[in-house]
Parts: C-alpha cells; sequence; structure tokens
C-alpha cells in the first residue's frame, strides 16, 4: 500500500557511468534524500563533495541555533575593534594581552585578503575605519575587491561556529603559553665520521690482531 511503500511521481533506473542506479523523484515529504555528485575526474568529484559536506553541516549549525553573523572577517573585526577600545580601562599587563588577542583577530580579515590576491594592509584599513564609523558587518568582499557590507551580499556564518573557532584557538594559545620548557633529544653524532664508536678502521683492524695474539 501507499502507506507502506510511499508515493512517488517517478521510479527509473538510468545508467551513470559504468554503474546502474534506481531514481525515484516526486516523492511526498521524503525523510532522506540522495545527491549525485559528478566530475571530469576522482580528485574534482572528492573536492566537490568535501565542499558540499561542508555547506550541509554549516546550513545544520544555522537551522539548530537560528542565529547568523556577518562573514568575511566583520565580527573578528568588530570583536577587535571592541577589545582595543576596552584594553586602556583594564592596564597592566593585561591590557598587553588585550591588545595582543586583539591584533590575533586580524589575520583572518587579513588572510582573506591575501588569499584573493588584495593587499591586506589596504583591506585592514578599510575594515577599522569602516567598522569606527558603525559599519559593523563590513567585511572583505573578495569578488568586489574591497570591503563592503557582508549582510547584503549574502556572505555570512552561523554563530555556533564562530564561537567554536574562537574558543578552540584561545585555548590552543593558552596550551602553548603554559609551556615552560622543552626538551629536545638529539641523536649520537659520529667523531670524525668513524661510526659511534670514534675509531677508524685501521685501528679496529690492529685491536682486533692485537686481541688474536
Amino acid at each position: 500500500t501507499p502507506a507502506d511503500l510511499g508515493e512517488a511521481e517517478l521510479v527509473e533506473e538510468r545508467k551513470v557511468g559504468d554503474e546502474k542506479m534506481v531514481f525515484i523523484e516526486g516523492c511526498k515529504n521524503p525523510k532522506s534524500v540522495t545527491i549525485l555528485v559528478r566530475g571530469g575526474s576522482e580528485h574534482v568529484v572528492d573536492e566537490a563533495e568535501r565542499n558540499l559536506m561542508d555547506g550541509i553541516k554549516v546550513a545544520k549549525c544555522v537551522l539548530e541555533s537560528g542565529k547568523i553573523v556577518a562573514g568575511g572577517g566583520a565580527s573578528e573585526m568588530e570583536l577587535s575593534l571592541r577589545l582595543k577600545q576596552w584594553a586602556p580601562s583594564v592596564g597592566g599587563r593585561e591590557q598587553l594581552a588585550i591588545e595582543a588577542f586583539a591584533s590575533a583577530l586580524e589575520v583572518i580579515p587579513r588572510s582573506l585578503a591575501e588569499n584573493a590576491g588584495l593587499d591586506p594592509i589596504d583591506i585592514i584599513v578599510e575594515l577599522r575605519k569602516a567598522h569606527e564609523e558603525g559599519k559593523t558587518t563590513y567585511g572583505v568582499d573578495v569578488f568586489k575587491g574591497k570591503a563592503s557590507d557582508m549582510l547584503a551580499s549574502g556572505v555570512v556564518e552561523p554563530v555556533k561556529v564562530k564561537k567554536q573557532a574562537i574558543s578552540g584557538a584561545t585555548e590552543v594559545a593558552i596550551m602553548i603559553l603554559r609551556i615552560d620548557d622543552v626538551i629536545a633529544a638529539k641523536g649520537t653524532e659520529s667523531k670524525g665520521g668513524a661510526g659511534e664508536t670514534g675509531k677508524s678502521e685501521e685501528e679496529e683492524s690492529e685491536s682486533e690482531s692485537s686481541s688474536e695474539d
């Protein structure tokens, strides 16, 4: 019965490459779907599959949390600006740590600019100016080659992913800073190319002759 098997508008067998596949299309309220990825080579298919899985996971995070932020390094630039404004009120060594953390956040938009072939210094200057003027959603627009409104361009990121990225990077930095010493083990070095004993072949042959006598 339809209640047991479900309903579909089309069920047919098609040949995809060297394999035969059954396509079921036009299902009502399907619980799951299959995405067919094609490409000119195995490398292209693998890359397309990886990008597709990343996109699906991002969409999942958005649906679960229901919160997004502007992409393109916009949130990092705004956090950096707020931290730099707050640091002087703290004072002491903590101020230096806060300022260093704020500068580290600018690595994200700087890297985006470099990967897009843009001048990172010019982009960072544009972003700083924009965020100081209250344009909190301005980030690196790699298509326009300048700083622009990421929300208007449709470039967004889930809040959950952004929190995890910043928290993970912070935890790693703390672990590294807590390292007091590094112990490096070196292998035994041969002396004069004579091997581990430091004896030449002539000395070894003479000692063998003496032991035989």
